[in-house]
């Protein structure tokens, strides 16, 4: 079976599987986020998986970059995106975008242990961090060179993703 089936046929579990879940979206048919964590909580956090053309042969690209996650400190960002690669390793070659939801989930609090809300101050834009791994196909470098947002562009988006928080799906 091709890459481009194992994703359709994945594609289709996940919709059925997250049918009516606020916490899913589906940015694009290869590009999903979960929010971890219920409405309110200040451990909670979003990760977001994007699907490289070869997956799941491939690793897929784990982002902790939106908006919602501005007030965890990149080391806890950067310990969960390592620990969410192990996982990764581990299922290679297989359908894993729910694997790695379910893993995120049920291990929140050990994620977010280090994890101080009061104290912590916003993420700096330069210190964006995101996991994708070298082993990606070469037709993906192409691709990683994105259109940069203006910053009335970046409020816009925010704004709309504000308003729209996990009313859509």
């Amino acid at each position: 079976m091709g890459a481009n089936e194992d994703q359709e046929m994945e594609l289709e579990a996940l919709r059925s599987i997250y049918e009516g879940d606020e916490s899913f979206r589906e940015l694009s048919p290869v590009s999903f986020q979960y929010r971890i964590g219920e409405d309110g909580d200040p451990k909670a956090f979003l990760i977001e998986i994007s699907w490289t053309e070869t997956y799941p042969q491939t690793p897929p690209v784990i982002s902790m970059n939106a908006f919602f996650n501005n007030t965890i400190s990149s080391a806890v960002k950067q310990s969960i995106l390592a620990k969410l690669q192990e996982a990764v390793e581990v299922n290679l070659g297989t359908a894993m975008t729910y694997t790695l939801f379910e893993y995120a989930k049920d291990n929140k609090e050990q994620f977010m242990e280090n994890h101080h809300p009061g104290n912590s101050t916003p993420t700096p834009v330069a210190n964006i961090i995101s996991v994708e791994t070298p082993s990606t196909a070469p037709s993906s470098k192409k691709k990683d060179k994105k259109e940069q947002l203006s910053k009335a562009q970046k409020r816009k988006l925010a704004d709309k993703t504000e308003i729209c928080k996990w009313t859509s799906v």
